[in-house]
This record gives C-alpha cells, sequence and structure tokens, in this order.
C-alpha cells in the first residue's frame, strides 16, 4: 500500500455518511468519545491531503424514528425525534474534528440557530470552497426520509463526486458475512442490482436519487484504521455502486 504521506485523492468533494451506531463503539446505547475521536482524525487525515468533505450522521444510537413508530409513537413524530439525535451526533463529531484543528460547520435542516446554522445551499458551499467540513443534521428536515436519503440529497446539491458510505463491513455482500462464512463480496454493482437484490446498501430511495443523477456510491470499513484515507486513493478493499 501507498505509504499515507504520498496517497493522492481521486475526488475533490466528497459525502460520508456514517450510521449513529458508529459513534457507539462497544457500547450499546449513545456515544463513545473515543471511537467519535477517532473517526474524527480519519476525517482530519482525509481533509489534509485537500479533499473538500460534507458528512451525514445517523441517529441510531440515541434514538430511532422507525423503532418509535413501531412501538406505537406517532410516525411524524418518532421522526422528528430521530432528526434531533441526529444533531446532538453532530455537535459531537464537530467538537472532535475542532480538536483536531479541522474547521467545520453544522447545518441543521431544522432550525436551532442557537447550536446550528441553518441549511442554506449556497452558504453551504462557500463552506466547502473554504475548506471547512460541513456536517449535514436533522436529515432532510422532512419525516418519512431517512438520513441515507439526506445523504443522497445533500451530496448532489453539493456536486460531490462520490458518496462513502462507511460501515462495519468492507463492502458490499450478496448475504450478511458475519452469519455467512460463504457470503461473497462484490468489487461492484449496480443500482438496479441493488434494489433488486435488497441488498441495504442505503434505503430504495437513496439509491433511486443517486441512480438517477449518476451518483456513485462507495462501500467500505470505517473501523479499519487509515481506511477512508486509503479508499479515497483508490487502495484497500471496497464495493462501487454505480450505473
Amino acid at each position: 500500500m501507498t505509504p499515507p504521506d504520498t496517497q493522492k485523492a481521486r475526488f475533490d468533494r466528497v459525502m460520508l455518511k456514517i450510521s449513529g451506531e458508529a459513534l457507539m463503539g462497544d457500547q450499546g446505547y449513545g456515544l463513545h468519545p473515543p471511537t467519535v475521536e477517532r473517526i474524527a482524525q480519519e476525517v482530519k487525515s482525509v481533509h489534509d491531503m485537500g479533499v473538500e468533505i460534507c458528512m451525514v450522521i445517523g441517529g441510531g444510537n440515541i434514538f430511532r424514528g422507525l423503532q418509535g413508530s413501531a412501538q406505537g409513537m406517532e410516525r411524524t413524530t418518532a421522526d422528528y425525534m430521530g432528526m434531533l439525535a441526529t444533531v446532538m451526533n453532530a455537535l459531537a463529531m464537530q467538537s472532535a474534528l475542532e480538536r483536531t484543528g479541522a474547521f467545520c460547520r453544522v447545518i441543521s435542516a431544522i432550525r436551532m440557530d442557537e447550536v446550528a446554522e441553518p441549511y442554506i445551499r449556497r452558504r453551504a458551499v462557500r463552506h466547502l470552497e473554504k475548506k471547512r467540513i460541513c456536517i449535514f443534521a436533522a436529515g432532510t428536515g422532512n419525516p418519512y426520509f431517512t438520513t441515507d436519503t439526506a445523504a443522497t440529497l445533500r451530496a448532489n446539491e453539493m456536486a460531490c463526486q462520490a458518496i462513502f458510505k462507511g460501515t462495519k463491513v468492507d463492502g458490499v455482500y450478496d448475504k450478511d458475512p458475519v452469519k455467512h462464512a460463504d457470503a461473497k463480496r462484490y468489487e461492484r454493482v449496480s443500482y438496479d442490482e441493488v434494489l433488486a437484490q435488497h441488498l441495504g446498501v442505503m434505503d430504495a430511495s437513496a439509491i433511486a436519487l443517486a441512480r438517477d443523477n449518476n451518483l456513485p456510491i462507495i462501500v467500505f470499513s470505517l473501523d479499519e484504521p487509515g481506511g477512508f484515507r486509503g479508499i479515497v486513493s483508490g487502495e484497500g478493499t471496497y464495493t462501487t455502486v454505480h450505473a
């Protein structure tokens, strides 16, 4: 593998989508500060390559709207609570990133001016041009839409060249590799195959939006140290979802 100090990025601007569960570490709930710090260092290392970075973080480590709805809560209320959880995660990541020396802005689809900027596309683009990391929080601001859809929407609005989906595994498999030793990993897979085979990369609306705008999705393991930097350079193990 190429030494880190000589790796060159293949992208100028990317979207990094991670789940809220990625911030839990080995805990069953909430935030694990050392894990948040580790991910922040990964993001900073890619930012130092000159890559402009957008981020969307889920809220499942704190509250998941679908689970609340399944337990009898009204769906719209549950989804708004999930959006608030994403804001909490975004603020935690902003704090960790700023400790690394990176400049960062949390931009919320729901107005909460004391803790985050409102989403204004041109302002967000300007932050990226000024080499600030932008964390988009509160999903799309609408119930019934996941943070996967929010990440795809913002990636298109920000003219990102790819979505990087950080997961627990190093790509897209035909079945759960944790449960099935014979699971096959795809090097490349089409949007239509993901939808037809229910591969679970992102929800269907996010995949369809990426397909309609020809936006590639790169699925990789966020648990591997230096993995994000390597993948941005075209090295390591990952799956590309493409047209």
